[in-house]
């Protein structure tokens, strides 16, 4: 059975019930609470608790997110998720490389947000699907030798969803400005690249990481340990590590961890 890291804690103020389960509990992009850890089984599609999001790290970049009324997003959808049937209601996607998008998803998904400009200008999303919102703000792709540089090419995705923001930062490229900051808000959990290369050099990144103050951090884009063991030492005196050897966790306003937390997923796809 797949289990799950459930982050256990006591919100300082409690988010009010939505009158009906497909009401979205407006999120402040704070987390609130804090509390000790602990691990339960689960797996993914089965029956969630109330105001509840399961992350499911599936491959590279490419996450599930799951809520209690049954809705299913993908980021950097890449056309396949495993061999179990599933069919997102939403899949985000950026085309820096073929590892990020595909330019034939399933036809059966009802939305499809694409992350980089085209001729009508820079991406804009601002999906509500009733118990989860998804927005994006757009960054630029960088070549990393100065010859292929696209503005906008690249999209921040933000989840707002059981009262959490939810951010998974693409194939970022570059520090954001002030202004995309603002836009992006504050982060309760974030999945970042670590790759340490193609993306962001290790101190940049974990500047980044500092600014969002986020809850939870979820490193992904990593080709080897080597990467992603670089990114851990430089943010070891700041953040807790927590290595549950899991691929789900569940999250929700009142059990975010007490110290914001590395927590380092082990990618597996849908069986």
């Amino acid at each position: 059975m797949i289990r799950s890291l459930t982050l256990a804690l006591l919100i300082a103020t409690p988010a009010a019930a939505p009158a009906l389960a497909q009401d979205r509990i407006p999120s402040h992009c704070i987390a609130l609470a804090e509390a000790d850890s602990h691990v339960v089984p689960v797996a993914f599609g089965e029956p969630l608790p109330p105001d509840t999001v399961r992350l499911r790290y599936v491959d590279h970049a490419t996450f599930l997110l799951e809520t209690t009324g049954g809705l299913v997003a993908a980021t950097d959808y890449t056309g396949y998720l495993g061999t179990r049937d599933v069919v997102p209601d939403v899949v985000t996607m950026n085309n820096a490389h073929d590892t990020h998008w595909t330019s034939n998803p399933d036809p059966r998904i009802p939305h499809v947000l694409r992350g980089w400009a085209d001729a009508a200008g820079p991406a804009n999303h601002s999906l509500d699907l009733g118990e989860m919102l998804v927005r994006n703000v757009t960054t630029d792709v960088r070549s990393r030798f100065g010859d292929d540089s696209r503005g906008d090419g690249n999209s921040i995705f933000i989840f707002e969803v059981a009262g959490l923001c939810i951010g998974h930062l693409g194939h970022l490229h570059h520090v954001p400005d002030e202004a995309q900051f603002a836009s992006i808000g504050r982060l309760d959990v974030v999945m970042v690249p670590v790759d340490g290369g193609f993306t962001m050099n290790v101190a940049d990144m974990a500047d980044v990481v500092r600014r969002f103050r986020s809850s939870v951090v979820v490193p992904m884009h990593w080709f080897s340990g080597a990467s992603l063991e670089t990114f851990l030492t430089e943010m070891a005196n700041e953040l807790e590590v927590v290595r549950p050897e899991l691929s789900e966790i569940e999250l929700s306003l009142d059990n975010l961890p007490r110290q914001p937390t590395i927590l380092v997923l082990e990618p597996e796809y849908l069986q």
